[in-house]
C-alpha cells in the first residue's frame, strides 16, 4: 500500500503544526505509520542559510530564497520517496505551494516555480488554513521575521494561496475558528483516505 502525502498550508499562525501534529496523533492511534515533516527544515545546511535570510543575517533575491527553499525540499526527496513506498503517512507543515504562493507575492512567475518543484513528490491532499494577515500579527507579536513583518506581502501570499485552493480542488478551511472543530473537518476529509 502506497503512503499519503498531505500538506498543510497557509500563513504563519495559521495553526498548520498544530493541526499536522494532531492529524498525525490521529494516523498512528489508527495504526498507520506516520512521519510529521516541516518545510524549511532549519537543521540541513541549506535550512541554515534559510533561517539566517529570514532573520536578516544575509540578503537573498526572491528568487535566490525560493530556490533554497525548494532545493531543501530536495534534501528530503530521497527519504519522502522511501517512507511513501514504504506505506506511510507524511504530514508536511508547509510543502511545495508555499513557494508559489510567497513568490508569487513577490512578482515571481507561479507557473515557473509550480514547474521546477514537479519531481518532488506530490501531496495527495493539501489543506489550506485559511486566516487573514491581521490574525497572523496577532497571533504572534513579537519576533517576527522578515516575511511575518509585511502585511501588504501577507495579504498577496493570502491570495495566491487562495487561487490555488481554486484550481487545485485543495480543502480550505477557515483557520480563524476553534482549532477543535479545524481538527474535526480535517479528520473527516482525511478518514476515507485512510481506509483505502
Amino acid at each position: 500500500m502506497r503512503g499519503l502525502l498531505i500538506a498543510f498550508e497557509g500563513l504563519d499562525q495559521s495553526g498548520k503544526q498544530t493541526q499536522a501534529e494532531a492529524l498525525r496523533d490521529v494516523v498512528a492511534a489508527r495504526g498507520r505509520a506516520c512521519e510529521l515533516l516541516s518545510f524549511p527544515d532549519y537543521a540541513t545546511p541549506i535550512g541554515q542559510e534559510i533561517g539566517a535570510a529570514l532573520q536578516g543575517r544575509r540578503d537573498y533575491t526572491p528568487e535566490v530564497m525560493q530556490l533554497l527553499y525548494i532545493a531543501n525540499r530536495f534534501e528530503k526527496k530521497p527519504h519522502i520517496d522511501d517512507a511513501l513506498a514504504a506505506g506511510a503517512i507524511l504530514v508536511c507543515d508547509r510543502y511545495l505551494a508555499s513557494s508559489v504562493a510567497y513568490g508569487e507575492a513577490q512578482g515571481l512567475d507561479p507557473a515557473w516555480l509550480f514547474d521546477i518543484q514537479r519531481r518532488l513528490p506530490q501531496p495527495d491532499l493539501t489543506i489550506l488554513l485559511d486566516i487573514a494577515p491581521e490574525t497572523a500579527a496577532r497571533r504572534k507579536s513579537t519576533n517576527r521575521d522578515r516575511y511575518e513583518r509585511d502585511l501588504a506581502l501577507l495579504a498577496r501570499v493570502r491570495e495566491s494561496y487562495r487561487r490555488q485552493a481554486s484550481e487545485h480542488h485543495w480543502l480550505r478551511l477557515d483557520g480563524e475558528r476553534d482549532r477543535l472543530l479545524v481538527a474535526s473537518d480535517v479528520v473527516a476529509a482525511i478518514a476515507p483516505r485512510l481506509e483505502s
